[in-house]
């Protein structure tokens, strides 16, 4: 120990070790762990989220640093999100609803197969089901949800001709969850889940004949290189959330928790309208029309939806995808689905 330092703690304790104070000063910053959207999905994740994150205390008004890193930069799988912040590794998450929703079914009552075929009726699902999913939640997992957004209508590609979404009878389809899965089944085609990172590679395969994702995401992905045609059919919303444990929230005081739902709740609405943009700019690009200017322009089949179609997907609830969620949900959220009837069901126009 130096001559130096030795005066400055004879000094410090002179002082009743008052330069003490300083460290706790620079600690007046909260700082937060947030894990992010894959970079993979395109430009939500670019242009709306990592901004927000990176400019979290200007866009919140909060002294709140966030370390923000993308999920698939961190060698986490998404479907792991809901474990890591109760254990408290990160603090903010952009939660993937499909992917965690084996850890917490309840989380999938957002997107049910046929549900949320469009825009409208997926703001209105999401804002009747949003105090639910968040009391499930903060009960099971210390965490509380901030938001809902989609990345839009996920719909159908295929590297072999079809006229209607009945065509895909006997057909191999990338599928990512299981309700999904059940439904076609239904409408008589083979689901084969397999990642996102890895549908390209299987499309180009075989291993595949179609696959289901957004338009905007398919064209970031390079989908159009190896199929052929695009149903704009919205089987579902691919809905997402803003999480943060509770502990992190607890750390706000009441003005400070104000701000911070302020801000998410235009970050979202921002996310809602941009993706609305997205999701109709990608059809074109994906078709080689114009106006396309988000992405690069392709020559894929853009196929006529027909009633027989909507009238497919407005079956689905009823039919697979409310009795096949009803059963897993219920196993470990008693009377979950009953919930989901009681507010989302009179929405939808169902009894």
């Amino acid at each position: 120990m130096t001559v130096t330092t030795v005066s400055r703690l004879l000094a410090c304790a002179a002082l009743g070790c008052s330069l003490l104070a300083s460290p706790a000063i620079a600690q007046d910053r909260i700082k937060f762990k947030a894990i992010g959207q894959p970079l993979a999905t395109g430009l939500i994740q670019k242009n709306k989220e990592q901004v927000f994150f990176e400019n979290f205390a200007a866009r919140t008004g909060l002294p709140v640093d966030v370390d923000y890193k993308p999920i698939d930069t961190l060698g986490l799988k998404d479907t792991e999100q809901l474990r890591v912040m109760k254990a408290g590794l990160f603090d903010l998450v952009s939660l993937r609803v499909s992917q965690n929703s084996r850890d917490e079914p309840t989380l999938l009552g957002l997107d049910l197969v046929g549900a949320s075929p469009d825009y409208a009726t997926g703001r209105k699902v999401s804002k009747a089901y949003f105090n639910t999913v968040d009391q499930r939640l903060q009960k099971q997992f210390n965490v509380k949800l901030l938001g809902v957004w989609p990345f839009g209508p996920q719909i159908l590609f295929c590297k072999k001709a079809i006229t209607q979404l009945a065509d895909i009878k006997g057909m191999k389809v990338r599928v990512y969850d299981q309700n999904l899965a059940k439904f076609i089944e239904m409408v008589g085609g083979t689901p084969v889940p397999v990642s996102f990172a890895d549908t390209h590679q299987s499309l180009s395969l075989g291993v595949v004949d179609c696959a289901i994702t957004g338009p905007s995401s398919a064209n970031s992905a390079g989908w159009p290189e190896v199929t052929t045609h695009q149903l704009p059919l919205g089987f579902q919303m691919a809905l997402n959330g803003y999480a943060i444990t509770l502990k992190a929230w607890n750390q706000l005081k009441p003005d400070q928790q104000a701000k911070m739902t302020a801000a998410f709740d235009k970050l979202t609405e921002e996310i809602w309208v941009y993706s609305e943009e997205l999701f109709q700019d990608a059809l074109n690009c994906n078709a080689g029309k114009d106006p396309c200017t988000t992405g690069k322009k392709f020559k894929l089949v853009n196929v006529p939806v027909t009633p027989a179609d909507n009238e497919l997907i407005r079956s689905a609830v009823s039919k697979v995808s409310l009795p096949t969620w009803a059963e897993i949900c219920d196993k470990s959220n008693a009377g979950c689905s009953a919930q989901w009837k009681a507010q989302v069901a009179p929405v939808l126009g169902l009894k």
